[in-house]
């Protein structure tokens, strides 16, 4: 096998949304916001709740789309999509 085979890479789905979710979290501080990973489900979605600012925020559901779930998919291509649960 290559390396680039992913036979290697030892880390979940859930660990790998953890990172990118970490990473997006200073972004969201800054407007006083967060983001709290709620789940990742069997089919790969991935559930989480916005808190803060970004709760109710009229531009949550954009940022949760056109940032948090792009961003996802492209590090974690096993990604079905990001939805928001309260």
């Amino acid at each position: 096998m290559g390396e680039n085979c992913g036979c290697h890479d030892d880390k979940s789905i859930k660990d790998k949304v953890i990172e990118v979710i970490d990473g997006i979290r200073p972004m969201l501080q800054n407007d006083g916001g967060d983001i709290e990973l709620v789940e990742v489900t069997a089919d790969n979605t991935v559930k989480v709740r916005l808190q803060g600012a970004c709760r109710g925020c009229p531009g949550a559901a954009m940022t949760l789309k056109m940032g948090v779930e792009r961003l996802l998919k492209e590090r974690v291509p096993e990604v079905k999509e990001v939805v928001a649960i309260k």
